[in-house]
This record gives C-alpha cells, sequence and structure tokens, in this order.
C-alpha cells in the first residue's frame, strides 16, 4: 500500500527552500486549533506531512490518531520523532474507518492532494463525535505575493502548479470561493474562517530579509483577518443542517 505516495516522500525531508514557508504555517495553524478546540480530547489528523503539526498537536490532545498511506512518509516520520506516542493507522483516507468517534478531527494542507476532496470531507463526517470540531487548511492560489507576481506579468495563472506543488503531489490551488464551494457541495458551512501567514514577497525575498520571529510572528497575526491576501486558508466547518 501506498507505493505511488511514497514518491512524494523527498519533498518532506527538509531540502527545500519553501521548508521556510512551510515551517511558519505547521507550526502556526496547530497552535490555532487547539486554542479553538479547549476540552477536546480526541484527535483525528489527516496525513502526517513534514510531521511537524503531528507533534504540536500531541502536546495538546490525549488520544491522537493520523492517517497516513505512505509507508516511506511513516517510515521517515518515525525515524525523525522516535519518541512520539502518536498512533499512525496506514491507510488510503478514502477507505479509513472506524468506530472510534473524535472530538476533532482536521485536514491539514490535505484537500489540494487528494482526487476528490469533496468525497473526502464526506466521508469523514460520520467520524465526528457529537459537538465535534472539524478543520481544514489548504493553500491560497491568490496569496499577496501571488497577486503580486500575476499584476507584474511574471506569473500568468495564479492556479499553476509549481515543481514542488508536483513534488509534494499537490493537484490544485484553492482560494476562498473555490474552497467554500467545495465545502457547501460536502453538505458543511464555514463558521470560521482565517488566513494563515501574510507572505509579500516570493520565499526567496523573504529568506534574504533575515527577519526576526517577531516579525514572522506579526506576519501570521496579520493574516488573520485577511485569508483572501494569506499563504493559507483554515477553515472550521459546521454541518450544513446544524
Amino acid at each position: 500500500m501506498g507505493n505511488r505516495l511514497d514518491d512524494h516522500v523527498q519533498a518532506y525531508q527538509g531540502l527545500s527552500i519553501y521548508d521556510f514557508d512551510n515551517t511558519i504555517q505547521l507550526k502556526w495553524y496547530p497552535q490555532r486549533i487547539a486554542r479553538y478546540s479547549q476540552g477536546a480530547n480526541s484527535l483525528l489528523e489527516l496525513g502526517l506531512g513534514h510531521g511537524i503539526t503531528t507533534q504540536v498537536f500531541g502536546q495538546h490532545f490525549k488520544r491522537h490518531v493520523v492517517v497516513d498511506a505512505s509507508p516511506a512518509v511513516i517510515a521517515h516520520f518515525r525515524a525523525q520523532y522516535p519518541d512520539s506516542k502518536v498512533e499512525i493507522a496506514e491507510s488510503y483516507f478514502e477507505t479509513f474507518d472506524t468506530a472510534e468517534r473524535f472530538d476533532v478531527i482536521i485536514f491539514g494542507y490535505i484537500l489540494e492532494h487528494v482526487d476528490d476532496p469533496v468525497l473526502i470531507l464526506q466521508h469523514f463526517r460520520h467520524l465526528l463525535a457529537p459537538s465535534g470540531r472539524m478543520f481544514v487548511t489548504v493553500p491560497n492560489a491568490e496569496v499577496l505575493n501571488r497577486r503580486l507576481g500575476h499584476l507584474a506579468g511574471m506569473l500568468p495563472d495564479m492556479q499553476q502548479l509549481s515543481p514542488h506543488d508536483l513534488l509534494l503531489g499537490h493537484k490544485r490551488y484553492y482560494t476562498v470561493a473555490s474552497l467554500r464551494q467545495d465545502i457547501a457541495q460536502a453538505g458543511y458551512r464555514i463558521q470560521r474562517l482565517e488566513g494563515i501567514y501574510l507572505k509579500p514577497l516570493t520565499t526567496q525575498q523573504m529568506i534574504s530579509l533575515n527577519l526576526g520571529e517577531d516579525i514572522i510572528q506579526a506576519l501570521c497575526l496579520a493574516a488573520i483577518d485577511y485569508p483572501e491576501l494569506s499563504c493559507g486558508i483554515l477553515a472550521e466547518l459546521a454541518l450544513a443542517d446544524d
């Protein structure tokens, strides 16, 4: 299982310039979700990815399960975090099932990877405990630096996937509008929406500025109210008929 997904493990080994952006986002949004999920005990997280969010969430939830279908990604995580107590279920998202119901379910930068985002959202609906919380994060095609690149004639199509996107296994970018559309089609509504990391320049330019942690923190705080301009979009979902 997961041989095709194993092809993407290189993207999670900390060898890319884009790890600068990824690390900022992956350390930031779990703290936001933990803040909104105080009192919750169990968490179901889709995908290990870089392992950063799994480590952060492990500090906030007593019960933590991660679903991932790539043996290579799982092995990389175990080697990188040998003391992690997280329970990993090796399974494709589309076929994962359990009798357990979770207080929190997180699709952290997952929907851009899968063939059918609406189907995935619908599939996990029955695994959410009564009064549970569901969160989604996705990359934003219209982040400020891409908008500027487009206006400058350097990026003809803001939906264009980069070689690094393809290495990660990305199939699409999102916008606030397209995320709303998929969420509504899956039978949910958005009850909270915020941005993740306001990025005004290219990754190389951001790195060259050697910004202090206080400025990075400020860029994350500023993004909260501007999801349309931010690097990532964070949405908390509720069932449409609630």
